[in-house]
């Protein structure tokens, strides 16, 4: 990178701080730590909830995917936003309607102390060890953009570039600070910013690609056959169905999502920061995997997980690096400050106070979870320095991790709807099917020792063949045809005690809710960051096209366009305030 770059990197991270230090001003009870005190607007909600999807490896797994296999890929992400939708429609304002602080408190009231203990536990060490890796393939992707002279104690004397541990170190201290510094306020509005830098970067790298592009019928000769279609390389429709089956759970039941749907003031505000979550997801893949996709037909053969690189830095004219740069890190941080906020947030409130502290006060507990915001920190990033040394054990914590999400997801988002399943159906879904799809991945596919037994090479060759459709079979068929099953075989029972204390959570806090559902006054703040972030963007985007030396029309085009909008947000913003005082 050049120096300009550098400066834009600097200026994005100063914003990110910038936003905390001014959204820190609106902390002053635990739920505006953990909730943002019920008071996000449904759109910013709807963004953040978009960006926690992206982190490094959207670039590298999906712009593979891409490259490799073409448009399939698209099919894939559209999946997410199917998804999204259904959860809109039937789940999203269930959450809202609890009045809950943190996703755990549910289970807490849903399935008790040992449902608590299972799933915070279970899915902390999950998404930390996920999020370590998105953290690590993040520092391994920008890492080659920082070049070191010799004798700075940052620099990797293999590579000649900051060091992987230093950049591990630097880019997961940033989003602990201000994540900590700002709550799920900063956590949010810093999305918005982070939505902006991303898809200002990704639409400037597709346009460019397009011009690139000499003539559609050269791109598809040089294109291998197949590349055009919804589905191949293994990704069938059954596999498409489950995959949008796998994200109804993920987006309706992960913690990190549900934190979006009670952040918002009303359950109506809840599904439609969903719905744009799901808009965004069905309209947005085309524009962001298509440098990769456009790349396989214009450019040489380069491995896969680095095409979406290639292809940027193959069109950014000097100096426009530093927001790909920017982009990249967006992503990720965004995943990180999220799952940073959430369980901080449950360690807090539902293990620190009911059990350390029950008398502890607002501003103790504020304090508390900033310490435990940097905690989780920590070990997110001692476990990212720990990746390289770990081997085949990445692929391991990663098959772990898609192993546990329907068995664990499935049954908190089932409890929401049925009176009848508790806590002994809620381990048995999960821990039965976790294990079979452990035995089969790890005990029987993945176990050189059972090919020696000639009977069952055929049925072992069998399930790698078509391991996609046996994941989707083991992992999502097959958690809810048991809770089905429960569900027919408890029909006669009484209702579940759980069951019991969540209706009259809702019922305790349903008139409040009504009572305060529209009549919020307007805030102006998170409209006005946005209009700033546009205009600084916008400005950057003008000096840029003055120093680069090509694809200076387009950058201005894209400059006058977030002045466009910024002005148009401005406009409405000023006709709310005048309608308020009114």
């Amino acid at each position: 990178m050049v120096s300009f770059d550098y400066t834009t990197v600097i200026l994005y991270i100063l914003g990110l701080f910038a936003i905390s230090w001014i959204t820190s001003k609106r902390i002053t009870d635990q739920k505006d730590m953990f909730s943002a005190g019920r008071q996000s607007p449904w759109w910013v909600s709807g963004l953040s909830g978009f960006m926690t999807m992206f982190s490094a490896s959207t670039f590298v797994v999906w712009g593979g995917i891409a490259y490799r296999l073409g448009f399939v890929a698209i099919m894939i992400n559209t999946c997410y936003g199917i998804a999204a939708l259904a959860v809109g429609f039937w789940v999203a304002g269930r959450w809202n309607r609890l009045g809950i602080s943190t996703p755990a408190e549910y289970i807490k009231l849903r399935y008790g102390k040992v449902g608590l203990h299972l799933f915070t536990w279970a899915m902390m060490i999950k998404r930390i060890l996920g999020v370590s890796v998105s953290l690590y393939a993040l520092a391994l992707l920008l890492v080659a953009l920082i070049p070191l002279d010799e004798g700075s104690f940052l620099r990797d004397p293999n590579t000649g570039t900051l060091s992987m541990t230093w950049a591990i170190i630097f880019f997961g201290t940033i989003v602990v600070l201000y994540t900590m510094q700002g709550g799920l306020w900063a956590v949010l509005m810093t999305d918005v910013l982070q939505f902006i830098v991303l898809t200002l970067v990704v639409f400037l790298v597709s346009v460019l690609m397009i011009f690139k592009v000499d003539s559609v019928s050269e791109y598809v000769a040089n294109v291998p056959e197949g590349f055009l279609s919804p589905v191949g390389g293994g990704y069938g429709w059954f596999f498409l169905m489950g995959w949008v089956l796998i994200n109804f759970f993920i987006t309706g039941a992960e913690w990190a999502f549900v934190q979006r749907f009670l952040a918002v003031r009303s359950p109506k505000d809840a599904k439609k920061s969903c719905y744009l979550f799901g808009a965004l997801y069905l309209t947005t893949p085309l524009f962001w995997l298509l440098p990769p996709l456009l790349y396989r037909g214009i450019g040489p053969e380069v491995n896969p997980g680095q095409a979406y690189i290639l292809a940027a830095q193959s069109v950014l004219p000097p100096g426009v690096l530093g927001l790909m740069f920017a982009a990249m890190f967006s992503a990720t941080a965004s995943m990180v400050s999220s799952q940073l906020n959430v369980f901080a947030g449950v360690l807090t409130n539902d293990f620190y106070r009911p059990i350390l502290n029950p008398r502890a006060t607002e501003s103790t507990l504020v304090r508390t979870g900033r310490v435990f915001t940097v905690i989780i920190g920590a070990m997110l990033i001692g476990s990212a320095l720990l990746v390289p040394y770990m081997g085949g054990a990445e692929k391991l914590i990663i098959a772990i991790n898609s192993l546990l999400v329907v068995p664990l997801y499935a049954p908190a988002l089932w409890g929401l709807f049925s009176k009848h399943i508790g806590i002994k159906d809620m381990l048995w879904v999960s821990l039965s099917s976790f294990s079979l799809g452990a035995l089969v991945k790890f005990g029987i596919v993945g176990n050189p020792w059972m090919m020696e037994f000639d009977n069952l090479v055929g049925i072992i060759e069998y399930l790698k063949a078509n391991s996609k459709n046996v994941e989707v079979s083991i992992g999502v068929v097959m958690p809810i045809v048991m809770l089905i099953l429960l569900e027919w075989r408890n029909r006669s029972r009484v209702q579940d005690p759980g069951w019991a204390n969540i209706e009259n959570q809702r019922l305790s806090v349903e008139k409040e809710l009504e009572e305060s559902s529209g009549s919020g006054v307007f805030d102006p703040m998170p409209a006005n960051i946005v209009i700033a972030s546009l205009l600084i963007c916008g400005t950057a985007m003008v000096f840029l096209s003055l120093i680069a030396d090509s694809g200076q029309g387009i950058i201005v085009v894209f400059a006058i366009a977030l002045f466009v909008i910024a002005g148009i947000i401005y406009a409405g913003v000023k006709r709310l305030i005048r309608k308020a005082l009114n």
